[in-house]
């Protein structure tokens, strides 16, 4: 009835030209805003796949599954890369995302109200310390204790297995780990905490009603109803672990080698881009190029997959049975 009555040519006539021209210009600016972004992300692949050009006529797919890193003889391979970047980014989540859900339950349903915002805003100021503050504190204060303490004390415990075998260290996969662990929680956090404040509260009572404690109406109400926005924060920290390349080239060690033990020295794809493509050139440059479109395709791929379990739970919330329901 409203729109039928905007629409009447009496009260069209009576708008001014602004009026008349918001709609298509609305339309047009909004459509060149989703241009701009389309081509901002064309324009990234195209350099990208450009400048890899050279190293990916030279080396293939081979370029994946080569360990070798050496400009003298020009022979260049991302495995070493490949490999630290997956296990420095999958500890950090390993120990990111409970201690984020932890800190998310205790600041919506546990903390009095007095400290919920302060403690909120100093969990969010971590998200805001510049990376390579993060790294010197790495090098001058986490690496020390590493190698001094926590180290030692998993080789003691844990040396029969591989990861934790070896001579400690300041430097390495560990420290590195932690340290993307430090950078990823705040974000993690950070949304974890919004979902769970999105729970009807009308559930929370219901489920009190039925004389659940406060555990277990956390764990048969904020957690399931949040599932899927807990995946999409794990996921925005996974990429903030993958791409994040200064505080980890101050603390990983920099060595082009798989090491099997997590106390030994090593690199990621983004933390080598970042130490080397100033200084490079050649098929060196394009080799770092090559390693920037594989951390590409890599960050698409988990971006994907993050999407596709998101709206599998969204369905699976959407797709309640009436029993499911009224335990609720």
């Amino acid at each position: 009835m409203e729109a039928s009555a905007l629409s009447h040519p009496v009260l069209r006539a009576r708008r001014n030209l602004t009026d008349r021209l918001g709609d298509p210009l609305l339309r047009g600016l909004s459509g060149l805003a989703a241009a701009v972004a389309l081509a901002a992300i064309a324009g990234i692949v195209y350099e990208v796949v450009h400048l890899a050009g050279p190293a990916i006529s030279e080396f293939g797919l081979g370029f994946v599954t080569n360990n070798d890193w050496n400009p003298v003889s020009k022979r260049f391979g991302a495995a070493p890369f490949l490999y630290g970047t997956a296990v420095t980014s999958l500890i950090a989540i390993v120990l990111a995302t409970p201690l984020s859900i932890a800190i998310s339950i205790y600041l919506t349903e546990l903390a009095p109200r007095r400290i919920r915002r302060p403690v909120a805003t100093l969990v969010d100021m971590l998200a805001a310390i510049p990376t390579v503050i993060l790294g010197l504190w790495g090098i001058l204060v986490l690496g020390p204790f590493m190698r001094d303490t926590i180290e030692p004390a998993l080789n003691s415990v844990l040396g029969f297995l591989p990861i934790f075998g070896g001579d400690p260290s300041a430097f390495g996969y560990l420290t590195a780990a932690l340290i993307l662990t430090i950078m990823a929680t705040p974000i993690i956090t950070s949304v974890t905490r919004e979902v769970f404040e999105t729970v009807p509260g009308d559930l929370k009572e219901a489920s009190y009603a039925l004389g659940a404690t406060r555990w277990e109406m956390v764990r048969q109400v904020v957690l399931p109803y949040s599932r899927s926005g807990i995946v999409g924060a794990t996921i925005l920290g996974l990429g903030r672990a993958i791409g994040e390349a200064i505080a980890v080239a101050q603390v990983i060690g920099g060595a082009s080698l798989i090491n099997a033990s997590l106390f030994h020295t090593g690199g990621t794809m983004a933390a080598q881009i970042a130490s080397q493509f100033q200084n490079s050139a050649g098929l060196q440059k394009a080799s770092l190029a090559y390693l920037g479109l594989i951390l590409l395709i890599f960050a698409v791929v988990v971006n994907v997959i993050a999407r596709v379990i998101v709206q599998r739970g969204k369905l699976r919330d959407i797709d309640v049975t009436p029993t499911e329901a009224e335990a609720l």
